[in-house]
C-alpha cells in the first residue's frame, strides 16, 4: 500500500495562482499604471497636507495619513477597484482635513478634544506622578528619550514637557544649578535597595524625589510613599 503525504499534482498546487492570483499575468501591466498613478496622487495629497515630519505629527494628522495609505493600497493590485471611487476617498478625507483644522484654528476645546494637550512629565528634576499616570509610556522608554537628548540623571531636568506630537522638550537647569537626581543610565536600577547603609543623597526610583539621608534600615518616600532607593548624582550634562 503506497501513502501519499503530498499532493503537488498541477490540480492542486497552481504556480500561476500562487504568482498572479486570479488575473492573467497581462494584469501587471496594469498594476503597473495603477501605482503609478496612485504614487502620484498619494504624493500630492501629502504636499497639499505639509511638510511636517511622522514624529511631529499629531495622533488626528496620522490618522489622516493611515486612511490615504490604506485608500491608496487596494487600487494598485485589485482590479475590482476602480480609480475614481479612490479618489472621491482621498477627496472627502483632504476635505475633512482641513475642517478640523479650521474647526481646531476656531476653538481651543475642539483642538485639545482632536489632538490633546501638553503634558508636563518632569517637574523640579522628579515625575510628576499623576501626569506620568495619563501617559501610556514606560520608564525605560522615557528614560531613552531623555538619555538621547545628553541626560543623565534627573537632576540636570528642570521641566520635561511631552507635546502632543509624542516629542518630548526638555528645559534644562543651568550647570551651576544642577541638582542631585535619580540616574537614568542602563544598569542603574540593578544597584536599587532598600536599606540605607551609607549616609549620602538618594533618590526614590519610582518618582526621582531625592532626599539627603543617614544609614537607616528603611526610609518611605514622602511623595509617592515608595522605599526603594539608588544613589543620586549631581553630574553636569555634557552637551
Amino acid at each position: 500500500m503506497k501513502y501519499v503525504l503530498f499532493d503537488v499534482s498541477p490540480e492542486i498546487f497552481k504556480w500561476d495562482e500562487m504568482l498572479f492570483g486570479e488575473h492573467h499575468w497581462t494584469f501587471m501591466w496594469e498594476t503597473m499604471v495603477r501605482s503609478i498613478i496612485m504614487f502620484i496622487v498619494v504624493l500630492v495629497s501629502l504636499r497639499i497636507l505639509g511638510k511636517r515630519g511622522v514624529r511631529q505629527l499629531s495622533v488626528f494628522e496620522l490618522v489622516v495619513i493611515i486612511a490615504l495609505g490604506s485608500a491608496a493600497g487596494d487600487p494598485m493590485f485589485y482590479k475590482e477597484v476602480g480609480l475614481i471611487p479612490v479618489a472621491m476617498v482621498f477627496l472627502v478625507v483632504i476635505s475633512l482635513y482641513y475642517l478640523v483644522t479650521y474647526w481646531v484654528g476656531k476653538s481651543k476645546k475642539f483642538e485639545q478634544l482632536v489632538e490633546g494637550k501638553p503634558i508636563c512629565l518632569i517637574e523640579e528634576g522628579a515625575f510628576s506622578i499623576e501626569n506620568f499616570k495619563k501617559e501610556p509610556m514606560a520608564h525605560d522608554e522615557f528614560f531613552a528619550e531623555l538619555r538621547q537628548k545628553n541626560v543623565s540623571h534627573l537632576g540636570q531636568v528642570q521641566t520635561a514637557i511631552i507635546e502632543t506630537s509624542g516629542e518630548i522638550s526638555v528645559f534644562y537647569y543651568p550647570d551651576e544649578e544642577v541638582k542631585y537626581g535619580l540616574p537614568i543610565m542602563p544598569g542603574t536600577f540593578v544597584e536599587k535597595t532598600k536599606s540605607i547603609d551609607e549616609g549620602g543623597h538618594y533618590a526614590c526610583t519610582f518618582c526621582g524625589e531625592t532626599y539627603k539621608l543617614g544609614p537607616t534600615q528603611t526610609f518611605t518616600c514622602k511623595e509617592c510613599g515608595k522605599h526603594s532607593w539608588v544613589k543620586a548624582i549631581n553630574d553636569k550634562r555634557v552637551s
